[in-house]
């Protein structure tokens, strides 16, 4: 299936590792220019191979990200579709305090907000699409992480709030509710527990279809869909590429 990105620019939060780095791999596989921004630079010989471009901005500093947005839109020209998707799961709960919650949401949330007011009128133009990563947690809840998870519940709300504010101009908003993935961020996770093979066998058999992790292809895949105008008439909505793991009975696994 053509997905009519060729040539399209997009622009990936954090899209050189990871969900993020999957993204970026299809979508360069459908053709279309993709900008990672990020703080890190992805490794050289998988970008060059990818033939993504990279900008370097720290994502909690608005005025890097208006330095970015500037710079690329000089040298790439205007954006068809933005992937928020930067961010990772700090721990920040309750015994933390105000000021490392507000850090949070700096680092997880705020720059969601910021990319799509600074590139809303490259969006407008083109027609194009949104697509925010966010996390299953923000409708199960973890323990430990109040910071994570409320700026998780806030992306799904400003997915629905921004598929609306953008109906004027046919810019489509959605989100993809990531459940368990296997990254290397994930991975050096389990490696902190006693057995991490114990621990990842534990987490697998409660994902009732093929009792296995999803792969960031397939997160990758599902964005691709929602960016193209195969998804033309599809706005504001959550979708669950999890192998049942948020909705389906625990027991179906057992």
């Amino acid at each position: 299936m053509d997905l009519h990105l060729k040539d399209r620019l997009v622009v990936v939060t954090g899209g050189g590792s990871g969900i993020g780095a999957g993204i970026t791999e299809v979508l360069r596989e459908e053709g279309a220019r993709v900008v990672i921004l990020s703080r890190s630079a992805p490794d050289a010989g998988w970008l060059q191979k990818t033939g993504a471009d990279f900008l370097k901005v720290e994502l909690s500093d608005d005025a890097a990200c208006r330095a970015a947005v500037d710079e690329l839109r000089r040298s790439h020209g205007p954006v068809y579709g933005l992937v928020n998707n930067a961010g990772a799961n700090d721990g920040v709960g309750l015994d933390k305090g105000p000021d490392a919650f507000r850090a949070s949401l700096d680092q997880n949330l705020i720059h969601y907000y910021q990319m799509v007011h600074l590139l809303q009128e490259d969006l407008k133009s083109s027609q194009g699409a949104i697509v925010n990563i966010t996390s299953k947690t923000a409708l199960t809840g973890q323990g430990g992480t109040s910071a994570y998870v409320a700026a998780k519940a806030a992306q799904l709300g400003l997915t629905r709030e921004w598929a609306v504010e953008f109906l004027p101009h046919a810019v489509r908003v959605n989100a993809i509710v990531v459940a368990e993935v296997m990254t290397p961020l994930y991975r050096r996770w389990l490696d902190t527990m006693p057995d991490p093979d114990a621990r990842l066998g534990a987490i697998t058999r409660n994902i009732p279809l093929g009792q296995r992790m999803t792969t960031a292809r397939e997160i990758a895949d599902c964005c691709a869909f929602l960016l193209s105008d195969r998804a033309s008439h599809m706005t504001g909505q959550w979708l669950h590429p999890d192998g049942g793991y948020v909705h389906l009975d625990r027991a179906i696994a057992q």
